[in-house]
C-alpha cells in the first residue's frame, strides 16, 4: 500500500527508534510515513477497547497516527518531520498526565 518513491532514495537517512527497536528513516519524511516505511503497522490502541490503529489520512486529520515522541504524547506522527535519534513509542489509551509535562 504505502512504499517509498524511488527518486527520492538520494534523500539522507536518519536513525530513530520505535519501541527500542532501532530503524531508519529519510530526512524529508514525517514520523508516521516513516514508521509505515519500516513496516510499523500499529502505532497505538484505543483508549475505549484497546484496538490497535495505524496512520490512515497522513495530513492531520484522522488522529490515528497518534504516538509518543520523545517522551510526549498525543503527537500526530503524520505533521511531525522526523529527526535524528527520535524515540518513537506505541501510545497506549490516552495520554497520561505526566506526560504533559514534557
Amino acid at each position: 500500500m504505502f512504499r517509498p518513491m524511488s527518486d527520492a532514495k538520494s534523500a539522507a537517512t536518519l536513525s530513530f527508534s520505535f519501541d527500542g527497536r532501532p530503524l531508519i528513516g529519510r530526512d524529508g519524511d514525517t514520523v508516521a510515513a516513516s514508521l509505515l516505511a519500516n513496516g510499523v503497522d500499529v502505532c497505538r490502541e484505543t483508549p475505549v477497547s484497546g484496538a490497535p490503529r495505524a496512520p490512515y489520512c497522513l495530513m492531520g486529520v484522522c488522529f490515528e497516527c497518534l504516538v509518543v515522541i520523545d517522551g510526549v504524547g498525543n503527537r500526530q506522527g503524520c505533521m511531525v518531520p522526523l529527526r535524528d535519534g527520535m524515540t518513537i513509542e506505541t501510545q497506549h489509551g490516552r495520554r497520561q498526565p505526566e506526560e504533559m509535562q514534557g
